[in-house]
């Protein structure tokens, strides 16, 4: 079974119609529940849940606590390429964009690791633009031998794998995968990927799946917020991580709710998603799968940020670069998207602090 099964149960409902027959009667019956439904999870993303954001956030923090504690993960990610093979309307590193490409040479990723690791950042996600050429298994490995000199955790977020590869990688140390379905409509997905082997739905789809079966500590999923309604595309993806939560119970699963920001090219997003969507969006799932990991980017701006570290997110990153080579040698080339906030690895921590949190450097070692 795979959890297209479970989106083609769901792709021709009629979810407007359900999100506005909701009552506010319904948001409090769910409020008052401790564990929810698939059905209490969409009444949490209605419009009559907007009303109750409060509630929600309240015994979100209450929740988060419970399994948690007072603790924040801090990670950076670390652009190793950005030749892509993909034509993704909405990303710099689309094959259609042209500007000169780059690759990091061992000795570069190595420049790069020793400046992440000089801010006390112990966990890192490596990321590039998706092309099996020059991101394939073997470069990956190389790159690794090198950066687990610096760090206790390394995570992936490349182009979608076989479940060989994945386990090649785990072999290698290798312990989570990030990848994002972008958007669960078909339809939308295939108009806006248009070439390259990212066009394949079903594949893309399957890829967290398959990085469970081979052996990842931890996997993290999304949507891209502004492709399509983001209550419809939240409640999917809330139900993806269900499905690999309930069906790979040593795995941990994590959701991240990045929206589309400024990039190379003219795309513009066909949904603008608030701040105030994002926050009941993340409360929604948060209240739904109690153990699963939140992650918050510097996509988001300082304020927003700030505001999010209570309600539900287990994981930030900092001081973030979205170039090839962003961290040693900054501005030499382009990045994926633009970030919102642009604070130290340090002024993140003690803000953390601030908070009566406590920022994790670690909590993986790779063998």
């Amino acid at each position: 079974m795979s959890f297209y099964n479970v989106y083609e149960k769901l792709k021709d409902q009629p979810f407007h119609t359900w999100f506005n027959e909701v009552t506010t009667t319904d948001v409090e019956k769910v409020l008052r529940k401790d564990r929810l439904t698939e059905s209490d999870y969409l009444t949490l993303l209605s419009p009559a849940a907007e009303g109750y954001i409060e509630e929600m956030a309240q015994k979100a923090h209450r929740v988060t606590l419970q399994h948690f504690g007072y603790t924040m993960q801090l990670f950076l990610p670390l652009y190793v390429s950005d030749y892509c093979v993909n034509t993704c309307k909405y990303c710099s590193f689309s094959v259609d964009n042209v500007f000169p490409r780059r690759r990091l040479t061992m000795e570069e990723v190595e420049e790069e690791a020793q400046a992440i690791a000089a801010m006390g950042i112990e966990q890192i996600i490596i990321l590039s633009g998706e092309s099996r050429i020059h991101s394939s298994v073997d470069y990956l490995t190389k790159i690794l031998k090198v950066l687990k000199k610096y760090f206790s955790s390394v995570g992936l977020e490349v182009q979608p794998m076989d479940r060989e590869d994945y386990e090649k990688l785990v072999g290698s140390g290798i312990d989570a995968l990030t990848v994002f379905q972008e958007t669960y409509d078909e339809n939308i997905y295939r108009a806006l990927h248009t070439k390259g082997p990212k066009r394949f739905y079903n594949y893309r789809l399957d890829t967290p799946e398959r990085g469970c079966q081979a052996g990842m500590r931890s996997v993290t999923i999304g949507a891209l917020l502004g492709l399509n309604d983001w209550r419809k595309e939240s409640y999917i993806a809330g139900l993806h991580g269900h499905y690999l939560q309930d069906k790979y119970l040593e795995t941990e699963i994590g959701m991240s709710f990045p929206r589309v920001q400024p990039n190379a090219g003219s795309f513009q997003p066909e949904v603008h998603v608030t701040d105030k969507n994002m926050v009941q969006a993340m409360l929604a799932f948060r209240l739904f799968l109690p153990r699963a990991g939140i992650i918050v980017s510097t996509r988001e701006t300082p304020q927003l940020r700030d505001q999010l570290i209570p309600l539900g997110v287990t994981k930030m990153s900092a001081s973030s670069s979205t170039e090839v080579g962003g961290y040693a040698q900054p501005e030499e080339t382009q990045s994926q998207f633009e970030i919102s906030d642009e604070r130290s690895v340090e002024e993140i921590r003690q803000l953390l602090h601030k908070k009566g949190y406590q920022p994790v450097m670690k909590d993986w070692q790779i063998v």
